[in-house]
This record gives C-alpha cells, structure tokens and sequence, in this order.
C-alpha cells in the first residue's frame, strides 16, 4: 500500500477520483480503494470534511457544474468515480458539466452511480435524471460502467416517523432495497478490474445493485418491528394525501414530487427487481433488511423513544 500522507500528491501508478468522497458512498469507496493500495484522488463539496487516507490526496474545491474546476480537480485521473449531485433541478446539467470535465482531462474510464429503474419515462422522477446522465456518458466516448443501485436499506428507518409509521403511495408494490456497504463493495470490485489485466472487463456493463429480496412496505414495518421490539405500521397514502403530509417540510415543489414519486414508483413495480450482481461482484450475498437491522441498531434508535 502507498504510505503517503494525505497532503502529499501521489505520483505512482494509475489515478482514481472519487466524487462524494465525503459522503456515505464515496466515502466508503474511496476507503476500500486505499486499503487496497490504488492511489485516489478525493472530491467532495466541503474539502475540510474529506477523510485522511493513506495515498489519498484532496483535490482542488470543484463543483460539477464548474467544468473548468473539474477540469483541474481530474487532471491526471485515469478512472472516475461518479457519485450522482445532489437532486435539484439542474442536475442533469451538473453531470453532463462533470462528464465532459472528466473527458477533456483525460479521463479515460467513468463509473457512474445511477438508479435501478432509470428511464426516460421512469415514475420515479430523480431516474429520469440518472438515464439522462447515462446516454451522455454512452455518447462520450469513454470507457463507462453503471452501477443502477436501489433504495438504501437505511432509507426505510430513516423514513419511519418516531410515531413508529412509514407513510407514502407504495401500496403493495415491493422493494429490492440495498445497504451502502454492499454498493461500495461492488464498485471497488468494478474500479479494481482494471489492475488485473487477466480478470473481467465491466466495460459498457449496466448492474442492478439490489439486496437480496424485494419486500412490501407492509413487511419492512414488520421487521423494523421485531428490530425495534415496538409496533410499526405502514400506512399507504394516496397521491394527494402523500402532498399533503409533505407539505409541512417547506421543501420546493421537485424535491417533494422526487419523495412521491419514489413510494409510486414502488406501486409500480419498478422497483422489485432482485439482481445477483452484489454476490457476482463481490463474492458474498447481498445483506437482508433483518441483518442490515441487527447491525445497525442506531438506524431505528428514534423508534425506541415513543413506546
């Protein structure tokens, strides 16, 4: 492994930038990256918040849609690691800024994180900006792998109210939903391949990143209830009662569509794929929602406090 300090530029051996570095995916990724001794280089939107890793170094502050700043921030990076921005309503804007900064830096191979689902007439409106982002990077030109992951298993706690209910529009569809730790492990196997020149090409590949089963909303209330040790119910909304229950957040108009449309996009099924790509890719099974549960426990935490 590279034992350069942080502050250190590392000059040896292929470079790998990670965006979202900061970040619960990023973060995890560019981690798997150091430990296994590939020099990387880290994004993120508040560079004091990036982590100190061995062979890692901090690049210029670059926002995606700053193509000159991203230009400098991936200067000398071979692959990129592309976590989506922020949802807003220039985010296919931002993406596209960032992919033709990637490519006019030299940046000969992008991963991309997408979204299972990801269609120009996706329910869910945030995929739409994940096909969107992908069919720029298929006219790019550069080597290219998308990782389509699900809803995250800690979304579902996190979406429970301490009232111990999980409300939204998803009627009885089902969710393949999946941990980030199982995403990040698949991307390090992907971002890894290119340092075995006799293992398999992710080239042009497309994976669905998804846990282990697609379960009903109705089911996942039942488990954070055996987790938890205190009744949770889920409760299906209609369209306007799910705009009506989000009205007090404050939040614009897309961002609440994004929230409503992901429960619709559930009912719709577009969200029950279950995919053998986190086992292929990583060699061990995809984690359940009752063992994601059992490991964190601070998931749920808020749904002890109201029995």
């Amino acid at each position: 492994m590279n034992d350069v300090h942080p502050s250190e530029p590392v000059t040896e051996g292929p470079l790998t930038a990670v965006t979202g570095a900061s970040g619960a995916l990023g973060g995890r990724v560019a981690a798997r990256l150091a430990r296994a001794g590939v020099p990387v280089r880290l994004l993120g939107r508040d560079p004091s918040r990036l982590p100190e890793l061995p062979g890692a170094v901090a690049a210029p502050p670059a926002s995606y849609g700053d193509g000159e700043a991203m230009r400098r921030a991936l200067a000398g990076a071979r692959t990129l690691f592309l976590v989506s921005a922020h949802e807003s309503p220039d985010r296919v804007r931002e993406h596209t800024t960032a992919v033709d900064a990637a490519v006019a830096a030299g940046v000969e191979r992008i991963v991309y994180v997408s979204f299972v689902g990801a269609a120009p007439d996706a329910t869910f409106t945030f995929a739409r900006d994940h096909w969107e982002t992908e069919a720029h990077i298929r006219t790019s030109g550069v080597r290219h792998t998308f990782l389509r992951d699900s809803w995250y298993l800690a979304g579902l706690p996190a979406m429970t109210g301490a009232d111990g209910v999980l409300r939204g529009p998803g009627g009885d569809g089902r969710v393949a939903a999946v941990a980030h730790e199982d995403i990040a492990d698949a991307a390090t196997a992907v971002l890894l391949s290119d340092t075995d020149p006799t293992g398999p090409t992710h080239d042009a590949m497309t994976y669905d990143l998804t846990g282990p089963e697609a379960f009903t909303l109705a089911e996942a209330a039942a488990e954070l209830s055996r987790a938890g040790g205190r009744t949770v119910t889920y409760v299906p909304e209609t369209r306007e009662e799910a705009y009506a229950s989000r009205a007090g957040y404050g939040a614009p108009d897309w961002e609440v569509a994004g929230w409503v449309t992901s429960y619709e996009a559930i009912a719709a099924g577009e969200m029950a794929t279950v995919s053998d790509a986190v086992p292929r890719l990583t060699g061990r099974p995809a984690t359940s929602l009752a063992a994601y549960l059992r490991e964190h426990p601070a998931s749920y935490r808020h749904l002890l406090t109201n029995d």
